[in-house]
C-alpha cells in the first residue's frame, strides 16, 4: 500500500516559513502585501478569494481585496490593475480566474506587473520559468506546490527519472513540466491525443494527473512503487451520501492507484492545500526582492 503525501501538513511548514519570514521583514518596516481582485459573484471565485485572504492575513501580510461588479468594464480593471502595479505597499497581485466574457483575461494578467505577478503567469515569468531562471521566476502555486510535494518523497535531484504529465495547460502541466526538467527528469507531456496513454503512464516513475476527468488514470495505469501527484479536483455525484449529494475525487482513481504507487496524493488533503500556501511564499519572495532581502527557501 502506498504512502499518503499529506499536503496539509507540508502546506503547514511552507505558512510556518512565511510567517516568520514576514515577522523579520515587518521588523525591518516591510509588511508584505497581496491584493486579491474578483470580478462578479461567482461562488466557487468567492470562496476561493476568501480563503486567500484569509491565509494572507494569518501570515501578517497587508491583505487587500478588490471585489467589482459584473459588468465592471476591462478599462477600469486595467485602471486598478494600474494602481496596484504603483503602490509600494502591494507586493503580490492576483486576478481571480474566470472573469467575465466582456473582459480580455490574457491581457488583464499580462499588465500585472512581473515581479508582482505571484500566480506566474506573465510571459517573463513563463519564459524564466522556461529558460530554467528559476531563481528569479514566480512559477504558478499549484506546480509549485506539487513539486515540493515531490521532492519530500524523491529529493530535489530526480536525476535518471522518468516523469510523465498528463495534462498540457499552461496553469499547471506545462509549467509542472519545466519544474521535472529543471530537477534532471526524463519529461513526457502527454494529453487527450496520446496514443496508448496507459503504456506510457507505466513508465513513470513520477506521474502528474492534472487533465479535470474523474479517476480517469486507472491503478493499471501506475508503475509499482511509481510517485503519483494528482493534482484534479472533480465533484461528482455520492448518491451513497444521500439524495442529491456529491463527493470529491481526483484524476486518478485513488484506491487502485495506491495498490501499486509507493507515495500519492490524496484528494482532498493532496495538492490543494499547496497552492494557497505556495501563493504566500511567492508573495513573501515578492516583498523580500523588493526590499533587498535574501528570502528562504522553501
Amino acid at each position: 500500500m502506498a504512502d499518503i503525501i499529506d499536503g496539509k501538513q507540508v502546506a503547514e511548514d511552507v505558512v510556518a516559513t512565511v510567517k516568520a519570514a514576514s515577522s523579520g521583514l515587518i521588523a525591518k518596516g516591510v509588511t508584505p502585501g497581496l491584493a486579491v481582485v474578483i470580478v462578479g459573484e461567482d461562488p466557487a471565485s468567492q470562496v476561493y478569494v476568501s480563503s486567500k485572504s484569509q491565509k494572507a492575513k494569518e501570515c501578517g501580510f497587508h491583505s487587500v481585496q478588490h471585489t467589482l461588479p459584473e459588468d465592471t468594464s476591462q478599462a477600469d480593471l486595467l485602471a486598478l490593475i494600474g494602481d496596484l502595479n504603483a503602490d509600494p505597499a502591494i507586493h503580490g497581485i492576483l486576478v481571480q480566474l474566470p472573469l467575465p466574457g466582456h473582459v480580455d483575461a490574457g491581457l488583464v494578467i499580462q499588465t500585472i506587473a512581473p515581479e508582482k505577478d505571484v500566480d506566474g503567469f506573465h510571459f517573463i515569468n513563463v519564459g524564466k520559468l522556461g529558460t530554467g531562471e528559476l531563481a528569479t521566476a514566480f512559477v504558478p502555486c499549484t506546480p509549485a506546490g506539487s513539486m515540493l510535494l515531490i521532492e519530500r518523497v524523491r529529493g530535489k535531484d530526480l536525476s535518471g527519472l522518468n516523469a510523465v504529465v498528463v495534462g498540457r495547460s499552461n496553469i499547471v502541466g506545462k509549467p509542472m513540466a519545466n519544474l521535472l526538467l529543471a530537477a534532471n527528469c526524463t519529461v513526457t507531456i502527454a494529453h487527450s491525443r496520446t496514443k496508448d496513454l496507459p503504456a506510457l503512464c507505466r513508465t513513470a516513475d513520477i506521474l502528474v494527473a492534472a487533465v479535470g476527468r474523474p479517476e480517469m488514470v486507472h491503478g493499471d495505469w501506475v508503475k509499482d512503487g511509481a510517485t503519483v501527484i494528482d493534482v484534479g479536483i472533480n465533484r461528482i455525484p455520492a448518491p451513497e451520501r444521500g439524495e442529491g449529494k456529491s463527493r470529491l475525487v481526483g484524476d486518478v482513481a485513488f484506491a487502485q492507484a495506491a495498490e501499486h504507487a509507493g507515495a500519492i496524493t490524496p484528494v482532498p488533503g493532496g495538492v490543494g492545500p499547496m497552492t494557497i500556501a505556495m501563493l504566500m511564499a511567492n508573495t513573501l519572495v515578492s516583498a523580500c526582492r523588493a526590499a533587498g532581502v535574501e528570502p528562504p527557501r522553501f
